[in-house]
């Protein structure tokens, strides 16, 4: 089966950002794991959000959500409360300790990716630069 130079560079590039992804996360210190550091990044940036309505934004069944965000709020990054509106519903909200972990594992995964960059010769540096508005286009359909 004869493939595509759009489904190779398809295939290589999904490779590469899920290992540099992985491997950035490997990087951080210990701490809540992906999914929950994703939660809660999506909490600090879309707000006060029902427990449904995050799973939905994760891409994850209402049960894992509820499994997450009861270990960040066991943790004391996330503060859970009844919904006024809909007393069979959950609010979860990031607190400010949760708003600076997020901070922190940001700024580890930021620092480590700069270094990693830095090591790159120039011409893939510029190479990498000269790429970032075409990643940056693949994210427009994304709600990431």
């Amino acid at each position: 089966m004869n493939s595509s130079p759009s489904q190779d560079v398809s295939g290589r590039l999904f490779l590469a950002v899920g290992r540099l992804s992985r491997s950035l996360r490997q990087a951080g210190t210990p701490g809540p794991g992906h999914g929950a550091i994703s939660a809660l990044a999506t909490l600090v940036n879309h707000g006060q959000l029902r427990l449904g309505d995050l799973a939905a934004k994760e891409g994850v069944a209402a049960a894992t959500m509820s499994r997450i965000v009861a270990a960040l709020v066991e943790a004391g990054y996330v503060r859970r409360e009844s919904d006024p509106v809909d007393r069979r519903a959950w609010l979860a909200t990031a607190t400010e300790e949760g708003e600076r972990l997020l901070s922190g594992v940001r700024s580890t995964r930021v620092q480590e990716l700069a270094r990693r960059i830095d090591r790159l010769s120039p011409e893939h540096r510029k190479a990498l630069e000269a790429a970032l508005p075409a990643l940056e286009a693949l994210l427009t359909d994304d709600d990431a």
